[in-house]
């Protein structure tokens, strides 16, 4: 009789073993749970806002028409546009310099392993979130008030409300530096600031660097729709245009933001490509030079020299800025009063103005940011993953990813949504896909930048025993893009949620128009209650981004 197991005579066969599967921790379930309760916020949203194929199929004849009234382009009085578009970039170069000489302190002070204390830490948190909390829009709306029509308010309200991005990018760098050259400088008797200068400093300028170049292209494009309330640059002829339904010079004048956001993407790349360079061992430090000479400066290299440069270059482009505009600093603390008034007639916030339309409004926002946000990322990923050299199968592809990133990043959101209001009609789900299309341009990029800055060991691994493309992008590349993925998402989604409040002020839904109609109207504590609620919406996504950060870490 065979044995259990045994069919007869040969050789008895190995007992066959389940497959081995990791076992179900408390981190593993509680990240299943975020993804049920993820997916389920997709589909109640996307239900809410009677998402579906149809409305856009039937709205395909209208953006038809709207396109022939767009081509040609045509640019009248080239001179004049390039001059607004000339003050447009020096906008955002100053709004974006401010912002960084007021996030590297925040950003120190907010992170987990730099801030003195757990009150200073949530403090400075709370200034960051604050700024990003309220739209770029209703800064520059308040201030123009405040302090009249100019650049100044527009440089001011791209600075503060930059805060909210780069403060908070900056802190998670500081948190994700490596704490061993930081413990070397301490080891020394370095004191706090030689420490974090010594230790951190070196680690996250690179990424800085990206970083800020990043923000001045969203500053860019925010730039173009401040100028509808009158804080300066190309936005104010690109209203005029839109308003008198001169869509072919409204496409003219988005050609040449196009063209300037080009060149800053070519500059981008430019500076990624030197800091992300390695330098090669033993030239790098020296090896050639005899074993009697001892170098006590750092060499120039290329990355050091690329950093001087541009920091120059900055430097220069800035004070040209300054004069270029007749921008003087003085102007800022002589308007701290008409600010704080303006300010101070927020408070206290009125929830009160529209009743249970408020509510209603700010359902519809959350709802718009979440189906913006879901779409984005399942348009974002695989294009950022081709925009990005370790992971193009061929240059064409890269080429051809970042030219599609770069072009939708160089619309304003703001003009997507009349173009889907054109489509679509009135209503929220016009100003859901707006912000989804929008999203491309965002994370896409971030995806691509992610991508880059992987630790190229496991790539290079994969590929020595034969691995595919398939195989590298799959084992190699993801995991390590992940942690980046989900805080940028994350990220995304209260972007999403704080553009959708402007995106209101041309019939997207939202809570944006009631925020709109209230500084209209003067009502500002009804402004000032919407913007608390926005706040207390972003901070949620706040948390929920840290831990779910923490989670996949």
């Amino acid at each position: 009789m065979a044995e259990p197991g045994h069919a007869g005579p040969g050789p008895a066969r190995p007992p066959v073993r389940p497959p081995v599967r990791p076992p179900l921790t408390a981190r593993h379930a509680r990240l299943t749970a975020a993804v049920l309760l993820a997916l389920a916020a997709v589909v109640t949203s996307a239900v809410s806002l009677d998402v579906s194929l149809t409305a856009f199929t039937e709205g395909a004849e209208d953006v038809g028409n709207l396109i022939d009234r767009m081509l040609p382009a045509r640019l009248d009085e080239p001179g004049r546009i390039v001059d607004l578009a000339v003050e447009t970039l020096l906008i955002a170069v100053l709004g974006t310099v401010l912002a960084t000489v007021l996030s590297v302190p925040l950003a120190f002070l907010a992170a987990r392993n730099t801030g003195p204390g757990r009150l200073v830490r949530t403090g400075a948190r709370g200034v960051i979130t604050f700024c990003r909390a309220v739209p770029d829009l209703v800064f520059a709306v308040l201030l123009v008030r405040a302090m009249g029509i100019g650049v100044l308010p527009g440089v001011l309200a791209l600075g503060l409300h930059s805060v909210g991005m780069l403060g908070k990018v900056f802190a998670e760098a500081i948190e994700d530096s490596d704490p061993g050259p930081r413990e070397a400088a301490r080891a020394t008797g370095a004191g706090r600031l030689q420490e974090l200068a010594a230790g951190v400093l070196p680690q996250v300028v690179p990424a800085w660097i990206s970083l800020f170049v990043y923000r001045i292209d969203i500053n860019l494009r925010t730039s173009v729709v401040l100028g509808f309330v009158g804080a300066g640059g190309i936005g104010f002829a690109l209203q005029d245009a839109l308003r008198g339904l001169v869509y072919d010079r409204a496409l003219g004048i988005v050609v040449v933001i196009l063209v300037i956001i080009a060149g800053m993407e070519l500059l981008s790349i430019g500076l990624r490509r030197l800091l992300l360079t390695r330098p090669v061992a033993g030239r790098a430090a020296g090896a050639t030079a005899p074993r009697d000479t001892v170098r006590v400066t750092a060499p120039w290299s290329r990355e050091r020299i690329a950093r001087f440069g541009s920091a120059a270059l900055l430097a220069a482009v800035t004070v040209h800025g300054l004069f270029a505009l007749e921008i003087d600093p003085r102007e800022v603390f002589t308007s701290l009063d008409d600010i704080a008034d303006m300010a101070g007639r927020m408070l206290p916030p009125d929830f009160t103005a529209v009743g249970g339309a408020l509510t209603t409004a700010l359902l519809e926002t959350l709802a718009i940011g979440v189906v913006a946000t879901a779409a984005g990322v399942v348009l974002s990923i695989p294009l950022g993953l081709l925009a990005a050299h370790p992971v193009a199968p061929h240059p064409l592809v890269y080429w051809g990813a970042r030219a599609t990133i770069l072009g939708v990043r160089a619309i304003p959101e703001l003009v997507l949504a009349i173009v889907f209001v054109a489509a679509i009609g009135l209503g929220p789900l016009a100003g859901a896909a707006a912000l989804a299309v929008g999203s491309v341009g965002f994370l896409g990029k971030l995806v691509a930048d992610a991508a880059e800055e992987i630790d190229p060991g496991p790539l290079e691994a994969v590929r020595a025993v034969g691995g595919g493309w398939w195989q590298r992008l799959s084992t190699a590349v993801v995991p390590q893009v992940v942690p980046s993925l989900v805080g940028s998402s994350l990220y995304l989604l209260d972007v999403n949620i704080r553009a959708s409040t402007v995106l209101g002020i041309v019939g997207a839904g939202g809570v944006g128009f009631l925020l709109f109609e209230a500084v209209r109207t003067l009502n500002f504590a009804f402004a000032g209650g919407i913007v608390l609620l926005v706040f207390v919406v972003v901070i949620v996504v706040e948390r929920c981004s840290g831990w779910l950060r923490r989670q996949v870490r």
